[in-house]
């Protein structure tokens, strides 16, 4: 049912995408109702009759985000024939994205919530959640891999390999929140590819 009231004056997904900017870049904490309100160009009243509170807010900005800045690593994982390329690929996409002229230099997933006021709790597990997602998306991949004949592991070794490399990710936008740039992340990159044939290796060829 829609709010009562006078009708609605703005753009629910312009202003959803500037709460993102804003969020983006001053973290969960950071940012406060008064800092959305002046972004969205609309009342605090009015964030809460269309978006609910400030946490509801953030929930629907990291669905957008998931949408837009976290699909190309995802689609690099569907869309690459083998279970290596495809782990590259994502890595690859990833340095991309956080590493991009127009936002700033980090992964929401990681880094807009890391610590916080007890308050927050729900918050950070929200992300944490989003963050086991991905990791399972990574695992699924590998298990793909397995079944499709590209990859062997050691029993009980995907689990390993995707926690592996989902930390890899992970450690990509705390480096460049810290400044690394795009090539100095592509080095990282190569290191952790360099490790796939210790940790994985490809289906012999009879």
């Amino acid at each position: 049912m829609a709010p009562r009231g006078r009708p609605r004056t703005f753009d629910p997904d312009t202003a959803l995408r500037q709460a993102l900017d804003v969020f983006w870049e001053r973290g969960y904490e950071g940012t406060s109702l008064n800092d959305l309100a002046q972004a969205m160009g609309i009342a605090s009243a009015s964030i809460y009759a269309y978006f609910g509170s400030k946490q509801d807010l953030f929930r629907k900005v990291m669905a957008l985000y998931g949408a837009t800045a976290g699909e190309p690593p995802r689609r690099a994982l569907r869309e690459h024939a083998g279970a290596r390329e495809a782990v590259h690929a994502m890595l690859r996409a990833t340095a991309d994205q956080i590493t991009g002229a127009d936002t700033p230099h980090y992964c929401m997933l990681v880094l807009a919530a890391p610590t916080g006021a007890v308050e927050n709790h729900d918050v950070r597990e929200f992300l944490a959640g989003i963050r086991r997602d991905v990791r399972a998306a990574i695992r699924d991949r590998l298990e793909r891999g397995v079944a499709d004949g590209d990859l062997a592991v050691p029993d009980g070794g995907v689990d390993g390999l995707a926690r592996y490399y989902a930390t890899v990710v992970q450690g990509l936008s705390i480096q460049a929140r810290d400044g690394a740039t795009r090539e100095e992340l592509e080095t990282v990159i190569t290191c952790a590819m360099a490790a796939w044939d210790a940790l994985a290796a490809p289906i012999a060829t009879p």
